[in-house]
């Protein structure tokens, strides 16, 4: 299986680390992680559901038309 340009599994991630070197980097991505969202978590929580929320309204209704 090819991973997408996007997806996750894309960057190259070292298959002759030990369990210890893993954890390791997971930890640190971890710290980062609480330290990004200690400083910028309201605005990246605004930001995230800005792209969830289309820019405009709900479409017409009409309840004349069959769905």
């Amino acid at each position: 299986m090819n991973p997408s340009p996007k997806s996750p599994a894309s960057f190259v991630v070292p298959t002759h680390w030990t369990g210890e070197q893993a954890l390791a980097v997971l930890e640190v991505l971890q710290a980062l992680r609480e330290a990004v969202w200690a400083v910028h978590g309201p605005q990246a929580q605004q930001a995230w559901r800005d792209q969830l929320v289309p820019d405009h309204g709900p479409p017409d209704f009409d309840p004349d038309l069959p769905f």
